[in-house]
């Protein structure tokens, strides 16, 4: 699962690869902003901590995990 996290006066987002589900992702932002903590906890699929002060967060977008093809494709067969 592809987590982005958009930091207020930063121009790159945080981008974590994270082995939770969507909804527990959301519980976790949820939970941290309605409770002013100082900080967002996440793990990524490595298992390393990623901290973000609740106070910066612009905005996280939680994807999927889809992957697109790189490279050439051969045409369909009629």
């Amino acid at each position: 699962m592809e987590v982005r996290i958009g930091v207020q006066n930063v121009t790159r987002e945080i981008v974590i690869e994270s082995e939770a589900k969507p909804e527990d992702i959301e519980k976790s932002v949820a939970e941290a902003v309605e409770k002013n903590q100082a900080l967002l906890s996440l793990q990524d699929r490595r298992g390393k901590s990623i901290l973000v002060p609740v106070a910066t967060i612009g905005y996280v977008e939680i994807g999927s995990d889809t992957k697109q093809a790189v490279g050439f494709a051969a045409p369909a067969a009629e």
